[in-house]
């Protein structure tokens, strides 16, 4: 079966390649995950938006890295989250919330995924998050996570 990334998939490619997979894994796994579309000859069109779509949000290399991760690191980060009387959280503090965080506090848009929380975030308080920018530069974050 011939597929379209729209996502990442580790193993495979990044969004916008061409694979081969077997029909199995691409009609059960792939298509219905949102992770590819079929291929024809008019979503070949489609490639093109997802790459460029691709390059914008792509660190483009080592030096821009770096000066992401000066601007990320640079930033005061506070998250609001439900939490008991005792600081305990309802739930746990996910990627998914960093990187929104990140966002909304003037930083640069960051793919969930490039996020590292080494132990699961469940108390009020003051955290420290990574945020691998490239193979070599990973963004350290203070993160300040307080009740709603």
């Amino acid at each position: 079966m011939k597929l379209i990334l729209t996502a990442a998939v580790d193993n495979l490619g990044i969004a916008g390649d061409v694979v081969e997979v077997k029909d199995g894994y691409g009609r059960n796994y792939l298509v219905p995950r949102g992770f590819a579309i079929g291929w024809t000859k008019g979503a070949e069109k489609q490639i093109d938006g997802i790459k460029r779509s691709r390059d914008a949000r792509e660190i483009r290399g080592l030096d821009h890295a770096q000066e992401v991760r000066a601007q990320i690191e640079a930033l005061s980060i506070t998250l609001p989250v439900r939490a008991g009387a005792t600081g305990k959280l309802f739930g746990a503090v996910t990627p998914n919330d960093v990187a929104g965080a990140i966002k909304k506090a003037g930083g640069p848009s960051v793919d969930k995924r490039s996020v590292e929380i080494a132990k699961p975030i469940k108390n009020v308080g003051n955290h420290t998050v990574g945020v691998k920018l490239h193979d070599a530069v990973i963004a350290h974050v203070q993160l300040a996570v307080v009740a709603d």
